[in-house]
């Protein structure tokens, strides 16, 4: 018997990078569900538009998930003008890519602040928040770059494998609490992040609204584990069950070079965003060159 789905109406939700991609199409889904969204991005011209767009009460909101004190600012804004938070979804992300000994130190940065850190700072605010009501979804957007390595972003699945671990954790940890935990591992989508990439033998490319459907699922089944498409986790399984040098032969001959194959001229204007996305993380980055160490690759 079909598990009985779980009304959504009435929830308020947060949605980082809201304003474009994955997160524009989930707060759609969201909205059409009966939930009061707050888009975030760090655009808040994009937010604003996108929440008009979206409408049944959503709102834009600026913010630069990297700057700690002002994602805790802007949920107490947002809790402010539409009540509690019952989701938050840490969304927010970057995929730079290249070989890896050519990443410069503030590359690798801005991912660890944008695509890590604020996805830790995200989730302990939804605990502080949710936990005195016993009530509440944690959402983290990985990728499934988060279960296998990713020639080509090896820093992007690093920061994706702790979101996963980072997950699994939370979930064993807040057991009891009334707050759950849903990590989605999305392969390749057809938004800008992805541009240039080609396609992975057998694995379909998604829709920002296939994943959108798939996170509303979630949340109103309780899954903890969001593949899309869904037909990823036999892929996670079997590997998992294979010897590494088969698991290895079979990852190439899927496509498992795509990134380091990608077209970099359709994505230069994808990268140069990316390398302006994180702007608090910017003093990090300073702090690093203060200390000596090169943020930019050597020269040859």
């Amino acid at each position: 018997m079909a598990k009985q789905l779980r009304s959504l109406t009435g929830k308020v939700a947060v949605v980082t990078g809201g304003g474009r991609g994955i997160g524009k199409a989930l707060s759609h889904s969201l909205a059409r569900e009966g939930v009061r969204v707050a888009i975030a991005d760090l655009d808040g011209a994009v937010a604003e538009q996108a929440a008009a767009e979206v409408g049944g009460g959503a709102i834009g909101v600026a913010l630069d998930v990297t700057d700690r004190p002002a994602f805790t600012a802007a949920l107490d804004e947002i809790e402010a003008r539409l009540g509690p938070i019952d989701v938050i979804v840490n969304n927010a992300g970057i995929m730079p890519i290249g070989r890896f000994e050519e990443e410069s130190d503030a590359t690798a940065i801005r991912q660890l602040e944008l695509n890590l850190h604020a996805v830790l700072h995200g989730s302990k605010e939804a605990i502080r928040r949710m936990k005195p009501r016993r009530s509440g979804h944690i959402v983290n957007v990985a990728s499934i770059a988060g279960k296998f390595g990713a020639p080509g972003g090896a820093t992007y699945s690093a920061c994706k494998h702790g979101v996963v671990g980072l997950s699994e954790s939370l979930r064993a940890e807040l057991h009891g609490t009334g707050i759950e935990v849903h990590v989605v591992m999305p392969a390749f989508v057809n938004t800008e992040l992805a541009a240039g990439t080609s396609e992975l033998k057998g694995v379909k490319r998604s829709s920002p609204e296939d994943v959108g459907e798939a996170i509303v699922e979630a949340l109103q089944t309780g899954r903890f584990e969001v593949f899309v498409p869904k037909s990823l986790k036999g892929l996670v399984v079997s590997t998992a069950l294979t010897p590494r040098s088969i698991a290895d032969w079979v990852g190439r001959k899927i496509g498992g070079q795509a990134l380091l194959q990608a077209d970099t001229r359709a994505r230069a204007a994808y990268e140069q965003r990316a390398a302006q996305s994180a702007p608090a993380a910017e003093v990090v980055v300073a702090e690093a060159a203060a200390d000596g160490e090169p943020t930019t690759p050597a020269a040859a």
